[in-house]
């Protein structure tokens, strides 16, 4: 779900601001791009963007056995046109019949300047490339004109959570208990993957722990005020995003286990704790009545909680399947890490503070929400390019999830029906994607044909249609990648 929009041009060599040089493509190629070698790694609670399309590319490489079951004499299939810019990212031989010379910028001006004017881009375009290892501009038209950009203002959103907070930050879901355990009190800390089973296991906990001190009965309130603001984004009832709830299950939606657009709750909170309230019940607590809002007793001490996976996973999912309610919740979490309201208006301070102490150029950066649904959002070609470069620094092993996060062209997430098994960017491209009436954006990295990582971003605004504006863009990350 994205967005875009305004317009110049500017092209030749220069240095990324406030970016250093550094010598990292091949190193973040292996850690965002280790398809064709097979390096399945653990998956964890999601299957993230990275480690779900190693995990298919391996299974698809698997023989399977005949009817004989023996291990028959058969030609090895043809590398997939991503293999031989993989394997050279990754350090190993490659039979790529590409030029051994880097191209030049006024070379891949020739290329992309005219995929970047056709009429499916609308009327404004901006763009930029730059080579992650020694941090040159290759490309650019507009660099730091002011675009909507849609949902990959996510990119922003996640260096900003995970320079504040770190990888391994996990956001608990807490049960308090008056000093008699008599009253508990359901508080939710913002957990975006607070799923089914997490609410057994706290209900588990919780009962264990209330029969240990002899109590089968008690009264259930639910706080839900680590959050401040208004629940609802601006764009009122959506199915894109749940009202933003410092407690919800499934992300308050009809299938918990759907991604994407699907029917979301009024009232999430309140489903959570009535859903909890029937866990005690089968364990064996009783209530005296229905869940309501409240705030703890006073006395009041922890009795039992649930974490949520790593900010990484939490990173991770948000930037492959655009999940807008993990980046408001990042938004949130970062303001409180801050000292910031967390609210719609305090998570955007606080996401614009963290991009300015890592020094990255901010001029006309506006964050009005964390998801990107929002139109009055503004970022330009050159941060999110920077965004991606800062992952890739050496000296911010925080920011690596961003990379690894990125959905893979033709493997998974957004990503995955965008490009087919012919072309060029197949497995070589990832990129974040963004999606708003009018406005289409991309911007993530490719392995270039010399082994280069590069990163890029493309955003059009006042687009025709996405059926026109996505092909378009995506024959922009293609080319990088040929």
């Amino acid at each position: 779900m994205s967005l875009t929009q305004v317009c110049d041009r500017e092209r030749g060599w220069c240095e990324v601001p406030e970016v250093s040089t550094w010598q990292l493509a091949a190193g973040a190629a292996v850690a965002g791009l280790a398809l064709a070698a097979g390096a399945v790694a653990a998956a964890g609670p999601w299957d993230s963007g990275q480690r779900k399309a190693e995990k298919e590319w391996a299974a698809a490489r698997n023989p399977v056995g005949g009817a004989h079951h023996g291990t028959p004499k058969r030609k090895d299939p043809a590398p997939a046109p991503s293999a031989p810019g993989v394997l050279a990212a990754l350090g190993a031989p490659s039979n790529a019949t590409a030029k051994s010379a880097k191209a030049a910028p006024a070379e891949l001006a020739q290329v992309l300047a005219p995929l970047l004017g056709v009429p499916g881009l609308g009327t404004v375009r901006t763009a930029r490339v730059i080579d992650l290892a020694t941090g040159k501009q290759l490309y650019g038209q507009g660099v730091f004109d002011p675009m909507t950009p849609a949902s990959t203002i996510k990119i922003a959103t996640s260096v900003a959570a995970l320079s504040a907070l770190g990888p391994d930050h996990r956001i608990p879901t807490t049960v308090l208990a008056s000093k008699d355990a008599g009253q508990l009190t359901l508080v939710g800390g913002g957990d975006p993957s607070l799923d089914s089973a997490a609410l057994r296991t706290l209900a588990d906990r919780t009962a264990r722990a209330l029969r240990d001190r002899g109590v089968v009965s008690v009264r259930l309130a639910y706080d839900t005020s680590f959050y401040k603001g208004p629940l609802r984004h601006p764009i009122g009832r959506n199915q894109n995003l749940a009202p933003v709830s410092a407690l919800m299950v499934g992300e308050g939606r009809s299938d918990e286990k759907s991604t994407g657009p699907v029917d979301r709750s009024p009232d999430p909170a309140g489903d959570a704790a009535r859903a909890f309230e029937r866990l005690l019940k089968e364990r064996g607590i009783d209530t005296s009545a229905a869940p309501a809002p409240g705030r703890p007793a006073a006395g009041s001490a922890p009795l039992a909680k649930v974490l949520s996976v790593p900010l990484s996973a939490l990173v991770e999912r948000a930037l492959t399947n655009s999940d807008n309610d993990i980046a408001e919740a990042l938004a949130r979490q970062t303001a409180v890490a801050t000292g910031e309201e967390p609210s719609f208006e305090g998570g955007g301070r606080a996401v614009t503070g963290q991009l300015a102490k890592l020094k990255l150029p901010l001029t006309g950066a506006r964050f009005v929400d964390g998801s990107g649904l929002n139109r009055d959002d503004r970022l330009s070609a050159g941060l999110l390019t920077a965004l991606l470069a800062r992952a890739a620094d050496p000296a911010h092993p925080e920011l690596r999830p961003v990379l690894t996060g990125l959905p893979v062209a033709g493997f998974n997430g957004t990503m995955e029906s965008r490009y087919n098994r012919d072309s060029p960017g197949t497995g070589l491209v990832r990129a974040k994607t963004g999606t708003l009436t009018g406005v289409n954006t991309l911007a993530g990295t490719v392995v270039a044909p010399d082994g280069r990582l590069l990163a890029f971003a493309f955003m059009a605004a006042n687009t025709p249609s996405k059926e026109l504006a996505q092909p378009a863009l995506d024959r922009l990350a293609a080319a990088l990648a040929s």
